[in-house]
């Protein structure tokens, strides 16, 4: 599966702080509500999240969003590759400016 850097930034959050709301989870990721929400159906309907809401919660707009098993490794996986990759290019920088020396 490809996923782009707003998904992975979601699985982020979720990870760090699963009680939230969209409006806020929106402003600290510093998007619009429509695309989080889209996002998130997304990422639920892959099978990486869970929404859960307090239906006795006095405030109806509690929702509790968890990782899933497969939610966590995938977010490892983006996470190790992401790391590769900057492994990757800091080496390459490194080479060239040896070789500019």
């Amino acid at each position: 599966m490809k996923y782009n850097n707003d998904s992975f930034e979601i699985l982020r959050k979720i990870g760090k702080q699963s009680k939230t709301s969209q409006r806020v989870m929106a402003k600290d990721l510093n998007m619009s509500i429509g695309k989080l929400n889209y996002i998130l159906k997304e990422l639920k309907k892959k099978g990486l999240i869970k929404i859960k809401n307090f239906k006795k919660h006095p405030n109806k707009l509690g929702y509790a969003y968890l990782l899933t098993p497969k939610g966590i490794l995938e977010k490892t996986k983006i996470t190790s590759n992401f790391m590769k990759r900057k492994m990757q290019e800091y080496e390459e920088l490194k080479a060239e400016l040896e070789k500019n020396k």
